[in-house]
């Protein structure tokens, strides 16, 4: 029996052995192996083997697309003011052992460094340049963090900002710097209006006056005309042109008397001889 058992621990430690001296590692995956604590070599995906009790497994690095997701951060621009901003990065590790050995955590090491970058370019810029400028910021942040990255053997596939906008205190500013600068539109349009309308107004009162000007100058010269042309028809007979004069006369005090404004009416007693009187006789 104890001869069955010993055979029986001894099959044990065997298979046991074999299973830790067998790696299978699955695709888009590499793992560092240890030897006695010592950095030894990495495995690729598929089949391989290890030394069993003496190499060891000490890490599990994916070598597909990694996609970080970098958090907002307040940012203060050139001209101090201050947005929210934030980025996404897409790495690849391409060198496991680097980003094992080179860095203590390559994941809180770039969202750092992307931070500490994105601050230092936004620091730089005006708010305007700043919002409008995302392509800009994004060449500078992949230009600027790609060397340091690649010594922990990571490469930057690219970056993009994904928010940039003013902080709440900055947006509240901005609409109202907005709405001032709209009324201040309204209200030079508005004085714009009146100016053109009161310009039109004068205009056309200058127009009707000129008018008037000239109707009263050809009513002149009719009336003249047509008194000529009386007194040299009529010559020397008075009954007629006194009975034409009269009857404007009478006429125009009709007119007055009907008027709004008149109160009193003075017609005279002797209007033959005032009638006379006005055409001179």
């Amino acid at each position: 029996m104890e001869g069955l058992a010993v055979i029986g621990v001894f099959v044990l430690l065997v298979i046991v052995t074999v299973i830790k001296g067998v790696r299978i590692v699955p695709q888009g995956y590499k793992h560092i192996v240890q030897r006695l604590g010592k950095y030894h070599r990495t495995l690729a995906p598929g089949l391989n083997f290890v030394i069993p009790y003496i190499d060891s497994i000490v890490e599990k690095i994916t070598t597909k697309d990694i996609v970080m997701d970098i958090p907002s951060q307040e940012v203060i621009t050139k001209d101090n003011a201050v947005i929210i901003a934030n980025a996404i990065a897409y790495i690849n590790i391409v060198s496991p052992e680097k980003a094992v050995y080179g860095v203590e955590d390559y994941v809180v090491a770039i969202e750092k460094l992307v931070q500490t970058s994105l601050r230092a370019i936004i620091g730089e810029m005006t708010l305007d340049d700043a919002l409008s400028s995302r392509e800009h910021i994004k060449l500078k942040l992949k230009d600027g963090i790609s060397d340091d990255i690649a010594d922990w053997g990571v490469t930057l596939k690219t970056v993009e900002i994904q928010d940039i906008n003013p902080s709440s205190t900055m947006q509240a500013s901005m609409e109202e710097q907005g709405a001032a600068e709209r009324e201040r539109r309204a209200a030079v349009t508005r004085a714009e209006g009146a100016k053109q309308a009161a310009i039109l107004e004068a205009d056309g009162r200058l127009a009707a006056s000129r008018r008037d000007a000239e109707a009263k100058i050809v009513l002149a010269h009719a009336s003249g005309k047509a008194i000529a042309s009386i007194s040299a028809a009529l010559q020397d007979k008075e009954l007629p042109a006194t009975f034409l004069l009269g009857e404007k006369y009478i006429e125009a005090m009709r007119e007055l008397s009907e008027s709004d404004n008149a109160k009193t009416v003075v017609i005279p007693a002797d209007l033959i001889h005032a009638v006379k009187g006005m055409i001179g006789k």
